[in-house]
């Protein structure tokens, strides 16, 4: 899934110095209270970003945001700590011989958090409101496989070939070969959520705790936008039995320098933004994690628009980044740079291969974008835009470059304008707070935009499919009818080394016209308190504390 939102400026790039953090406590005191009973509440409090978009299910498309919703909603499957597909709120699943049909058997006795009955409707109904165009779901394209998906999304509400067969019992019937449907059917946007509340309350209901019905083992208590959201363990959790914490306090927290001193402060057990000027001490330290995701950095263009809609200015623009220098010195090791747009841990047609690795093979051994070779790249840069009529950048009007100010993201755009120098052209940067920063690149109100994704699921698709024509994340707008009709065909097979020849067809067509610019490949660095126990981390960006407890 999923757009992110990556830490800290950089020492290199800050107008200010920070002070190192070297001998401070690598374990912050765990947050209890008596209960009055003898047993002792366990708050647990933690940093994974500032005020979400939206804990919408169905609207969310933010990695922090469905952070959130994976504590308070729960999906039919769910992806266990060994990256395995588990039961959810379905105990049991079957597969038609011609992988068409999936028949989920719900566990008995489920409850919504205000105490009501959960039924295989409630399933129904949330998935046809997610495909529904009057939910204009970023991620409504996550349920294309399932039949009379277009009909649905045009406004059939009921066409969607989701039914309830009873109250614990939901068929879903395939349109086409999804190999890795049970992935989805565990992901965020396929939760269930309470139609009487949506319908009482309209979008609003994902605003108020008080409306805010969900199904996981956790709810939302209380929210005060700018410091927190509280969420309490859900006694009518069908596992609630497991659950050991007395409440998750997502601390909301923007200033990475704050974040850091929280947890050294003990305010917090875990935090996930901190300064980039830290890193090189911070990394030394036994709490410091640095966790490979499956995910890459990239910069979106505005691709209906001039000059962008010149595939050799896209190019340009992609050549003439130095992208070793800004993942090794900007963002301090911390990332990957990237030579192609699928990167590392994604797996290809065969056992234990991988898509990044197979993609070099096929291309003679290289990556498509040459990472020792700078300067033939500059060259090759100054040759595409003279070739657009830009010679030297002439002509070609000043640049704006659109970025959130966390993380290495102003830095990362600071060391892009000055790379652009060397090729004629002129960026300036649009620094946005990140409450409108997501809604305004979606709108496509931008020229150039940070951009970046995690996979929903360990699948080249997750990432290739943004740029199909009229994907709800494809922000650039990118147009390709040879790159929509190779992923359709990549869709339509059930032959697995088809699926992926499909698969690296489009991704040659994407890198050749540079629909967008991959810059770098994600890794989570973050610190956490070796008091907190039973909790993980996916490669997939997500953080699961609803098992942890914290160690007195």
């Amino acid at each position: 899934m999923k757009k992110l939102a990556l830490l800290m400026a950089v020492a290199l790039t800050c107008s200010l110095a920070f002070t190192a953090c070297g001998g401070a406590s690598s374990s912050a005191p765990a947050t209890s209270a008596s209960t009055g009973n003898g047993a002792t509440a366990q708050q647990l409090a933690v940093q994974i970003g500032p005020d979400p978009e939206t804990i919408d299910p169905a609207l969310n498309s933010a990695i922090d945001g469905a952070n959130m919703i994976i504590h308070a909603f729960e999906t039919l499957l769910i992806i266990d700590k060994d990256g395995k597909v588990a039961p959810g709120q379905a105990e049991s699943w079957e597969v038609s011989e011609d992988g068409m049909e999936y028949t989920f058997h719900l566990r008995s006795g489920l409850k919504w958090s205000d105490g009501s009955d959960l039924t295989a409707e409630d399933f129904e109904w949330s998935w046809k409101r997610a495909v529904s165009p009057d939910t204009a779901a970023p991620y409504a394209d996550l349920f294309n496989m399932i039949k009379g998906f277009d009909e649905a999304a045009a406004g059939d509400f009921d066409a969607l070939a989701v039914e309830a067969t009873d109250a614990t019992t939901l068929k879903v019937t395939l349109a086409k070969p999804c190999a890795y449907f049970d992935q989805l059917a565990a992901f965020t946007t396929y939760s269930p959520v309470q139609k009487a509340t949506i319908e009482a309350n309209g979008d609003a209901w994902a605003t108020n705790p008080a409306t805010y019905v969900s199904n996981g083992s956790f709810t939302v208590t209380d929210w005060v936008p700018g410091e927190y959201i509280l969420m309490s363990k859900n006694d009518n959790y069908w596992n609630a039995e497991a659950i050991k914490l007395d409440s998750i306090k997502f601390v909301l927290m923007e200033d990475a320098n704050a974040s850091l001193s929280a947890y050294e402060n003990g305010e917090i057990l875990m935090v996930k933004d901190i300064p980039g000027a830290e890193v090189t001490n911070l990394s030394k330290r036994e709490d410091f994690h640095l966790d490979p995701i499956l995910g890459t950095y990239y910069i979106s263009m505005q691709t209906e628009k001039a000059p962008f809609n010149d595939a050799k200015v896209r190019q340009a623009l992609s050549l003439a980044i130095d992208r070793k220098y800004i993942a090794e010195t900007v963002m301090q090791g911390t990332y990957t740079a990237a030579g192609n747009f699928v990167g590392t841990g994604l797996a290809d047609a065969a056992a234990g291969s991988s898509f990044m690795d197979t993609a070099i093979e096929r291309n003679g051994g290289k990556t498509y974008i040459d990472l020792e070779d700078h300067e033939g790249n500059v060259a090759k840069a100054k040759e595409l835009l003279k070739e657009a009529g830009y010679e030297n950048g002439a002509g070609l009007p000043t640049l704006e470059y659109s970025t959130n100010d966390a993380g290495y993201h102003v830095a990362l755009a600071e060391a892009l304008q000055q790379m652009y120098k060397e090729i004629g052209v002129n960026m300036e940067i649009n620094v946005l707070e990140w409450s409108s920063f997501t809604p305004t690149r979606r709108a496509g109100d931008f020229q150039m935009a940070r951009n970046g994704w995690v996979c929903d699921y360990n699948d080249a698709s997750s990432l290739l499919d943004l740029f199909t024509t009229g994907n709800g994340n494809n922000d650039g707008k990118y147009t390709n009818a040879k790159y929509d009709e190779l992923i359709n065909k990549a869709h339509a097979t059930s032959n697995v080394e088809e699926y992926f020849d499909y698969l690296h067809q489009a991704e040659d067509v994407l890198m050749e016209d540079a629909a967008m610019i991959p810059v770098a490949y994600y890794n989570d660095f973050y610190l956490q308190s070796e008091k907190l126990q039973g909790t993980w981390h996916s490669p997939l960006g997500y953080w699961y504390f609803m098992y942890g407890s914290i160690a007195e």
